[in-house]
């Protein structure tokens, strides 16, 4: 699920920053062999910087980013230094390196927690796990710690681009772990392990809210309560489907599963 680019309004915002550092891209761009400077304490964390960008505007992200970390150790307390750490974030991300990245991001949080950037680091790291989400078939931990970051982002930053954005991000690894729990009931009501194929089903409708597992969810739920004789309890799940879902096709294959009874 990586989402490659991050997009319009996704960079941070660095108000007369960028100005000198293009004026030391134009300064290394005229020096020739300048991606082979050494680097000490005494080279300006701004010509870093412009190394960096440098190798990111040649998509030579892990490089760029290995510029960025030098920032930060050799001017740790300087500006430039607090911008790097979420440049290599954004680096990290772009080659797939998300430890890196999640490192990176945790780390800006904990220096500059509330700072305007602040959301924007946290929505970094909650992508680092985002980004790894895999089919349904297989284990969902990513899922659920995104899941977990991007709680946080929305109850923390809330009202921010970077919320909203966790949002919708929330919504799609929701309804990742519901299809899983789907896949497992399924599984389990095809072997004819009906209480535990029911069990499933109830978490997704329980637990995790409004997703397009739902329906479903709803639907397979009386379907193991008539394989267990349990009319009752398959009306009752028959008419919550029809009160939340009047219109889904699941609803129409409820009432001539009930009509057979």
């Amino acid at each position: 699920m990586h989402g490659g680019n991050l997009g319009i309004g996704m960079s941070v915002k660095v108000s007369g920053f960028k100005g000198l550092m293009a004026s030391a891209i134009l300064l290394i761009a005229g020096c020739s062999g300048g991606s082979n400077i050494t680097l000490s304490e005494g080279t300006p964390p701004e010509q870093i910087m412009a190394l960096a960008q440098i190798e990111v505007d040649r998509e030579n992200y892990e490089e760029a980013a290995a510029y960025y970390a030098e920032v930060e150790r050799l001017h740790p307390y300087s500006v430039e230094a607090k911008y790097a750490l979420i440049e290599a974030a954004k680096a990290y991300r772009e080659e797939s390196m998300w430890t890196e990245s999640r490192a990176a991001a945790a780390r800006y949080l904990d220096f500059y927690p509330t700072t305007p950037e602040a959301p924007f680091a946290m929505y970094l790291v909650g992508l680092s796990y985002y980004d790894q989400i895999i089919d349904v078939e297989r284990d969902q931990r990513n899922t659920f710690r995104s899941l977990q970051v991007f709680r946080t982002l929305i109850e923390t930053y809330p009202g921010t681009e970077y919320a909203r954005l966790a949002e919708e991000k929330f919504a799609i690894a929701l309804n990742q772990l519901a299809g899983k729990e789907m896949d497992i009931g399924r599984f389990y009501l095809r072997r004819g392990h009906y209480v535990a194929a029911i069990e499933r089903f109830r978490v997704v409708v329980d637990d995790y809210g409004d997703t397009p597992q739902t329906p479903e969810a709803m639907y397979r739920l009386i379907e193991g309560y008539l394989s267990l004789g349990l009319v009752g309890e398959a009306q009752v799940a028959y008419q919550l489907l029809g009160a939340r879902y009047p219109d889904s096709d699941w609803y129409a294959d409820a009432a001539r599963l009930m009509s057979r009874g």
